[in-house]
């Protein structure tokens, strides 16, 4: 018979209770300010449920009522440069790190509340109610919660999404010589989520200060978390990453507050990633002011016994027991903070003229409409004070180099001049330089605290990045070894990080660069090969440069470097080998946006290309011997496109010509050729041409692979169908 042995892993997973002692123990100032939060959330929430009543409440109300324990319990020890985030349902987070940074963490149930504290609660309300003054300038609402001076990060309407930018902020709180820490709060539906669990991994392996805090409501909307999960006490999930996890219960502030400060301690230690689970029930439905028993997913008899657990009787009755407070003040208290909601809300509402006895919000408090766009991306001022210098015009001596070796070259002297840059992906510190040999060096010189090779976790890294980025004291680039994996991390790259400037009011900076290559030619199939530039330019927020020389590769990717804003950086696997070349010095010049290259002068065609295809264009345009002008993009997005080059061309040319090598589907030019006759029309003989891949997406077959992609031939095809056109004139 075989031998077997019981496993363990070691792991602490603790069942966290208090006891009339713990109660006894506790500071009574800590008490009376977790009791005074409580009440202040409760009110709000109140309000917030009787404006959605009355219609006031533009989009959702996922009122937390219930919940506020496990948010009170846990931050109400935390410093304003601690950090939090969460979910969708997460105004008593916010509530409670904004309170408890403007308090000081110290409130006394018995005084009057602080002008700061009311500030708080007014323009929380009127970020709910979409107004000027809310945090986010109206554009966050009940889900888009972010106030950076105190420490709360942003909640997520992605279920799980936070978890990433969590984990990233914690990276930067740790490798910035502090003892700062992040919680991520997240449901109990959240918890199968593969950026949470991706998350949880990447912490645990680089022992990051960040609590995976699951507020367990039992419920997913209406799904019960038994039909969700095998074990419903999520907080298992802390064996399988080597994560110590606390379960206790939310309805009992003290207690999450004792399984906190223990997490606590050991995350300031440097010991790495904590997983909390706090039992919590919510008191009304998903959405609005009704109980989920209204939508029969739940029992009135379920909902009494959690209401008869509500955590603001608790922590009353526990301090009334002490003699710290009486059921007066408490009353008391309670008055006051439906009293200071009241006023909030007076401050943002007026009587309807139109409709008696009905309230509408002021109409002066709604942001300008004029407001709609700003903020998507930066201005691109920070680029004032760097050298422009353009490949094109640059008259000086020339060094030889291989394209790869300017990728790597620039990547080496900008993270030798600024040491804010970490650059993370797969395998890009191995393999001497990752798979093509773009971070070449790298790893040896700046080693693993700033070259960063990541699990195979790609929401976790990218989303990771993003934390950095938003945290300001670093600048990461990330590599994706082949833009399809991209998909796999897309709410991390167009939900969170092409959004967040903008979802949050507009100001906050995100200083990122992404990597990759186009491999169209190098037989990896339909699942490497893509080229991304359609899809991001269809995706608010993000910058894309696209080089085909070396020389403008430096310019690129120092700009992409020194910008706020989110920069694709596309690259091609032919370019990396080809001999090139760039200016002798240093490298540190830039090409800013709205800077295209006329790589031809021509007079009867337009023709623009970026990549590698701006050779084969080249090479089209010397067989036909069509009198063609070649414009290379260098900058794709609608913000930093050269319109005033394309322009120029086409009121001399009056015939445009896009050439890509990628698909149809995710055509970049079927964008850039609507934009085009949108703004040129007048001038357009005919109607615009474009050369593109196939439909399908490239095949491993050698044949197949060619016949799915654009070269020198497709172009040749396509300037003889401008030429055909011209005879129609």
């Amino acid at each position: 018979m075989a031998r077997q042995r019981r496993l363990s892993t070691g792991v602490d997973w603790i069942e966290l209770t208090t006891t009339p002692a713990d109660w006894k123990a506790a500071d009574p100032a800590l008490l009376g300010t977790m009791l005074t939060q409580l009440h202040l959330i409760r009110a709000f929430e109140e309000t917030v449920l009787e404006l959605a009543g009355e219609g006031l409440v533009h989009g959702p109300a996922h009122s937390s009522i219930g919940q506020e324990g496990g948010a009170v319990g846990s931050i109400v020890g935390l410093r304003s440069t601690d950090a939090v985030n969460g979910s969708h349902r997460g105004h008593h987070q916010f509530l409670a790190k904004a309170i408890t940074h403007v308090s000081g963490g110290a409130l006394d149930p018995s005084a009057p509340f602080d002008a700061r504290v009311q500030e708080v609660l007014q323009r929380s309300l009127a970020e709910i109610l979409g107004l000027a003054q809310g945090y986010c300038r109206g554009r966050g609402g009940s889900m888009h919660l972010q106030w950076f001076e105190a420490g709360a990060l942003g909640t997520n309407a992605i279920v799980g999404g936070g978890a990433p930018a969590a984990t990233g902020n914690a990276w930067a709180q740790k490798h910035s010589g502090t003892t700062d820490l992040t919680i991520n709060y997240f449901g109990d539906g959240a918890s199968q989520i593969g950026s949470v669990l991706e998350s949880m991994n990447l912490a645990a392996t680089w022992q990051l200060p960040v609590c995976f805090f699951i507020e367990n409501n039992l419920y997913a909307v209406a799904t019960n978390a038994s039909e969700i999960s095998a074990d419903g006490r999520f907080s298992v999930r802390g064996q399988g990453f080597s994560i110590p996890a606390w379960r206790v219960d939310g309805m009992n502030p003290l207690a999450v507050h004792l399984a906190m400060e223990q997490a606590a301690e050991r995350m300031r230690a440097g010991d790495g990633p904590t997983i909390i689970e706090a039992e919590v029930y919510r008191f009304f439905h998903q959405n609005g002011p009704y109980p989920g028993s209204a939508f029969g997913y739940r029992t009135k008899e379920e909902e009494a016994a959690w209401r008869a657990r509500d955590p603001l009787d608790r922590q009353a009755k526990e301090m009334i027991a002490l003699g710290l407070i009486s059921e007066e003040q408490v009353a008391d208290l309670r008055a006051r903070a439906q009293a200071a909601m009241t006023a909030a809300a007076g401050e943002l509402l007026e009587a309807d003229p139109e409709a008696e006895g009905k309230r509408r919000i002021r109409p002066d408090l709604w942001p300008d409409p004029g407001f709609v766009n700003v903020g998507v991306r930066g201005d691109a001022s920070e680029l004032e004070s760097l050298t422009v210098a353009d490949p094109v015009e640059y008259t000086g001596a020339w060094r030889d180099t291989k394209f790869v070796e300017a990728v790597s070259g620039v990547m080496d002297r900008r993270m030798a001049q600024d040491d804010r840059i970490v650059v993370l992906g797969e395998d890009v510190h191995r393999l001497g330089g990752g798979t093509n040999g773009a971070t070449k060096g790298l790893a040896a010189k700046y080693g693993p605290g700033r070259i960063l090779g990541t699990p195979i976790s790609e929401n976790a890294f990218t989303g990771l990045a993003e934390g950095l980025a938003l945290d300001g004291r670093y600048r990461p680039v990330v590599e994706f070894m082949y833009p399809d994996f991209m998909w796999v991390a897309a709410d991390q790259v167009f939900n969170q990080i092409g959004k967040a400037r903008h979802m949050f009011g507009g100001d906050n900076p995100v200083p990122l660069v992404l990597r990759t290559k186009v491999a169209m030619g190098s037989g990896y199939g339909s699942q490497h090969l893509m080229d991304p530039a359609g899809i991001f330019a269809t995706s608010p927020g993000w910058r894309i440069v696209a080089p085909s020389t070396a020389a403008d590769y430096v310019g690129l990717m120092n700009a992409a470097l020194a910008l706020q804003d989110p920069v694709l950086v596309i690259e091609h696997v032919d370019l990396y080998g080809t001999a090139d070349r760039v200016p002798e010095g240093d490298l540190d010049y830039i090409l800013p946006p709205g800077r295209a290259a006329v790589r031809r002068s021509g007079s009867d065609v337009t023709v623009i290309s970026y990549l590698s295809m701006v050779r084969h264009a080249a090479e089209a345009i010397e067989q036909t011997g069509i009198d063609a002008e070649l414009i290379d993009l260098r900058w794709l997005d609608r913000a930093s496109i050269d319109w005033e080059t394309i322009g120029e061309s086409i009121r001399k040319t009056n015939a445009v010509l896009i050439v890509e090598q990628g698909a149809q589907g995710t055509s970049y030019g079927a964008w850039l050729s609507d934009e085009i006759q949108r703004r040129f029309f007048d001038w357009l003989d005919q109607p615009i041409e474009r050369v593109t891949g196939a439909e399908a997406s490239p095949s491993i077959s050698k044949v197949l692979e060619r016949a799915a992609i654009a070269r020198t031939e497709e172009v040749v095809a396509g300037l003889e169908r401008v030429r055909a056109g011209m005879g129609a004139r």
